[in-house]
C-alpha cells in the first residue's frame, strides 16, 4: 500500500491500442506525476469486472496533480484530485 505523500507517476501506457478493454485511468493523467493523498480501500478491479473476469480487490487512491502542469492554466496551489487504482501508478525514487 502506499503511503500518504508518496510521489506517483501515472503509467504512460496505452492498452486501447492492443485490444478491446475498459480503462478507468483518464487520458490526460497518463505520464503525468503526482502525489497519494489517501487510501480509499481496496475493491475489485474495474477493468476487469467489465468483462466479467475475476476481479482481485487492488488498492484505490485519492491522488492529487498541480492543476496548472495538468491543465496549462490556474494558480499555483489549484489541484486536481482523481481516484486512481495502484496498477496505474509508479513509484518515483526520492
Amino acid at each position: 500500500m502506499l503511503a500518504p505523500g508518496t510521489e506517483i507517476r501515472v503509467k504512460l501506457d496505452w492498452p486501447e491500442t492492443r485490444g478491446p478493454c475498459h480503462i478507468r485511468t483518464p487520458h490526460y493523467l497518463r505520464g503525468r506525476t503526482g502525489t497519494v493523498e489517501r487510501h480509499l480501500g481496496d475493491f475489485p478491479y474495474p477493468e476487469d469486472l467489465a468483462f466479467a473476469r475475476p476481479a482481485a480487490r487492488l488498492p484505490l487512491y485519492h491522488v492529487r496533480f498541480d492543476q496548472p502542469s495538468v491543465w496549462g492554466q490556474g494558480h499555483t496551489g489549484d489541484a486536481l484530485v482523481v481516484e486512481l487504482f495502484e496498477p496505474w501508478l509508479e513509484t518515483i525514487a526520492p
